[in-house]
């Protein structure tokens, strides 16, 4: 995320000065409800043994821009998050006994019916891409609607063996009395992530189509485009590769925007959120160097 287009635009405003020193900033991740189902209750990353908990799979970018976009150390965290919907108890009654989406009754209402996500959504409209390319290959109506008979992807949301949170919030104290809040959600639209920074000048908002800038002394706002990038993950991937290979070739090794330095803080601040979650309390940075983390 430190390579995207969005984050260089912001990155240019906020070094610039003209939004003065930023004060607090408020971070949304919107996974989006099929993408939860599809990869956080099917999928891979599903269970906290078999790969690792949510911050980590999937927020442990976001936590890192934010401590990119700060430039200063995190001091502290606090946070909270639980699993509210993706569990038997949540089932709707309509369903029954129903294990999987084929059988079921219910799945032409079901929001999360794999036959609507991976066939409906997908095959018929033409997408053949990710993410129904992860049961096959070349997925076809006939191929895939076997594979959800069979296939973990095809299991109803309510009754699979995930354990990992459905929404989480984290609180972060940054150096200079600076504070951020970062939220995960899988209930939303799955989208861009949606920013807000305020500054002592001024205010930002990003969706990661347009940069809103607030002036407070002329009390304007200037909107711009993002443009759009090559790859995946808004251009992120291949910015970060094609500045690898820039900086082997030059021997600039300025052109990276990490390090290890960077990359081990970062993931103690994604331990630490952890922590704070799993103990309910606020956990001072200097205290993760020495964290076992246990699974709830």
């Amino acid at each position: 995320m430190r390579y995207i287009q969005s984050t260089r635009m912001l990155k240019q405003i906020i070094d610039a000065g003209q939004i003065g020193d930023i004060v607090n900033i408020q971070h949304l991740e919107p996974v989006g409800y099929w993408h939860q189902g599809h990869s956080f209750v099917r999928g891979n990353w599903r269970n906290w043994q078999e790969s690792n908990f949510m911050l980590m799979t999937k927020s442990c970018h976001d936590l890192d821009w934010l401590r990119y976009m700060m430039g200063v150390k995190c001091l502290a965290v606090s946070s909270f998050g639980e699993l509210k919907y993706f569990k038997k108890s949540e089932k709707p009654v309509e369903a029954g006994e129903a294990k999987g989406c084929v059988e079921c009754p219910f799945e032409l209402k079901c929001p999360y019916s794999a036959i609507k996500l991976y066939i409906r959504d997908c095959i018929e409209k033409g997408n053949t891409s990710w993410p129904v390319n992860t049961l096959e290959p070349e997925p076809t109506v006939e191929n895939i609607m076997a594979d959800l008979q069979n296939s973990p992807y095809g299991r109803c949301v309510f009754e699979c063996d995930n354990d990992v949170v459905d929404n989480q919030v984290v609180n972060l104290l940054f150096e200079g009395q600076r504070t951020a809040s970062f939220t995960m959600t899988a209930f939303n639209k799955a989208d861009f992530r949606k920013t807000r920074i305020f500054g002592t000048l001024g205010e930002l908002f990003c969706d990661g189509h347009v940069i809103e800038h607030f002036d407070f002394l002329t009390e304007r706002k200037i909107i711009t485009e993002i443009p759009p990038d090559v790859g995946d993950h808004a251009g992120g991937d291949y910015r970060l590769m094609l500045a690898f290979t820039e900086a082997v070739a030059r021997g600039d090794q300025n052109l990276i925007m990490s390090g290890i330095d960077e990359t081990l803080e970062s993931h103690l601040i994604v331990f630490a959120a952890e922590r704070a979650r799993l103990e309910k309390r606020v956990v001072d940075l200097q205290q993760v160097l020495d964290f076992d983390i246990k699974p709830c």
